[in-house]
């Protein structure tokens, strides 16, 4: 018994060293296979550097209009509810897309919104997705590869399929569907007919050149932005230097290029892991790309991947359903909801729920404002009520200010002694203000970020709730009148309101602090002459249910 349990103890212990020397001289230890992956990862990204924006847009390129480009290509049209288009056969190329609910100007015969541009145009804008290998020899599809399909267009209700044979054993297979909004759905098949395994990483990219793109100051964010790892990522244009780029490892997300109103983005699959860049290629061209966990395809066999393209415009509820639907990461984000997301995110469902029922922008956010008013109604009351105190003392006030003359110590006390005695809180007139700043700035956010209110019209000459007053000085006085003096009628009917507002609150004393307060409505008026005539409506309503509140309040406490 002694002899056998040393013969097994002695095979346990010559089995360990033979598997030990099998794995040191032959074998991958999980590190090395680690370590392996990530060395082959970091060659594909170099691949992937010299993939950056295939047909970048030169300084000095003649460009050529969309519309003669796209006839340069065979194409296969695409078409829903919400956009038009085509995507070309010539490396599978999204590059072509207008949106049909939405028009670039106001003019009756005004054109469709165009996104995606093909490359050779005036600010160029299309997506490019597919294969890279470590295998240089190996033949993958590229930006000039012709596709072939049997079929002739795209709609919601019916895919495409493109196949390309590289002749030397592998078959790629691409699957093209759209929903009835601005979502396509793109499954790569690599069929293996070859005796070995091959490796593939899938990359896809969105390039973009922005020498002719008007750019504006604004409240809202445009350039590259992306939820990366569950943190928001944003990077205007004027972030990155040439050549500069950002790069991080994320585990599903999206990524892509905001516009104020328009938006198009890649998007991961919740368990896809890989790198994303945020670049600058020079010569006014940037692109966001991706690049996938390796994908392994065993001889004979086949293996999918699956990308997303969004292309559209950013309707908050259809993000919000995008969200909820396809559980993609913070989707709403693309629109640039700021600081006070709290109060902006609810205030756009509670205008776009007025409207739904109201049928005009301009009256629900009349309505809005009145509502708001009702909300804050017992603050402001109360407020206003010890302002119409303050008015009713203020000849007690100067009288203490000539009985101690200079003494300014005196003065405060006498002056402190007074509001205690009547039981007022001088502090109190400002809580109102200090509640509405965050209201305004969220509101402001909407007015200029929600697409719902681009182009809506109010009544009158008001066409656009999004954009300054049309209706400025110089068209009514028919003379030029300087930019920003240049305002509209609404800023000047929302000046007067505060002048009014105004004259009901007590005045101060001290003659340099009467002055700039007498200032305020005209500094008020020019500053929001040029902002969206939506705001400025909600501002003088506003302004008007003060006044009358006041006027209410003043009259109760015996103050004319």
């Amino acid at each position: 018994m002694k002899d056998e349990l040393k013969s097994l103890s002695l095979a346990i212990l010559l089995s360990f060293v033979a598997i030990y020397t099998v794995n040191y001289f032959f074998g991958t230890t999980p590190k090395q296979i680690a370590q392996n992956q990530a060395s082959a990862t970091m060659q594909v990204a170099e691949q992937m550097k010299e993939l950056s924006s295939p047909e970048p847009q030169p300084a000095n390129e003649v460009l050529k209009s969309p519309e003669d480009v796209v006839k340069e290509d065979s194409r296969i049209a695409f078409q829903n509810n919400a956009v038009s288009g085509s995507i070309r056969l010539r490396g599978s190329r999204f590059d072509d897309l207008y949106l049909k609910k939405y028009d670039v100007t106001l003019d009756e015969n005004s054109p469709k919104v165009e996104l995606l541009k093909p490359a050779q145009t005036a600010n160029q804008y299309f997506a490019d997705l597919g294969w890279l290998s470590l295998d240089k020899n190996l033949l993958l599809p590229d930006a000039n590869t012709l596709w072939t399909s049997k079929d002739s267009d795209l709609t919601e209700k019916k895919p495409i399929v493109l196949f390309w044979n590289n002749g030397k054993g592998l078959l790629f297979t691409r699957k093209i569907s759209i929903d009835d909004n601005y979502l396509f759905t793109i499954t790569d098949t690599v069929e293996n007919n070859t005796d070995k395994e091959i490796d593939l990483f899938p990359y896809a990219l969105i390039s973009r050149n922005i020498k002719d793109m008007v750019q504006t100051r604004s409240v809202v964010h445009e350039g590259m932005n992306g939820v990366v790892d569950g943190t928001l990522r944003e990077f205007t244009f004027a972030d990155l230097d040439k050549g500069d780029s950002e790069s991080f490892e994320t585990k599903g997300g999206w990524l892509g290029f905001s516009d104020r109103y328009w938006f198009s983005a890649l998007i991961l699959g919740n368990d896809d892991k890989a790198t994303v860049n945020f670049k600058n290629n020079g010569n006014f061209n940037y692109q966001v790309d991706f690049l996938g966990a390796r994908v392994i395809i065993p001889a004979h066999q086949e293996k999918s991947y699956t990308y997303t393209l969004f292309s559209g415009a950013k309707e908050v509820k259809l993000l919000d359903k995008y969200t909820e639907e396809r559980n993609i990461p913070k989707f709403d984000l693309a629109v640039d909801f700021g600081w006070y997301y709290f109060l902006t995110k609810p205030f756009f469902y509670i205008l776009d729920y007025l409207y739904s029922f109201l049928g005009n922008m301009g009256w629900a956010i009349l309505l809005f404002a009145a509502l708001l008013r009702l909300l804050m109604f017992p603050i402001v009351n109360k407020s206003y009520t010890n302002m119409a105190k303050m008015r009713a003392i203020q000849p007690k006030i100067i009288d203490i200010r000539e009985k101690y003359g200079d003494n300014k110590l005196m003065i405060q006390q006498a002056t402190l002694d007074l509001y205690k005695k009547e039981k007022i809180n001088p502090a109190a007139g400002c809580l109102p203000l200090f509640i509405q700043i965050p209201i305004f700035f969220s509101l402001y956010k909407v007015l200029n970020i929600a697409i719902e209110i681009r182009h809506a019209p109010f009544i009158g000459w008001i066409k656009d709730l999004s954009a300054p007053d049309p209706l400025t000085l110089s068209q009514m006085l028919h003379f030029y009148v300087p930019g920003f003096l240049d305002i509209g009628l609404w800023p000047i009917f929302m000046g007067i309101t505060m002048w009014i507002q105004q004259k009901l609150n007590p005045a101060p004393v001290n003659k340099d602090q009467a002055m700039m307060f007498a200032l305020m409505p005209v500094f008020f008026t020019f500053m929001l002459g040029h902002f969206a005539s939506g705001l400025v409506i909600y501002w003088t309503l506003s302004n008007i249910l003060s006044i009358i509140q006041q006027k209410v309040i003043l009259y109760k406490n015996g103050v004319s």
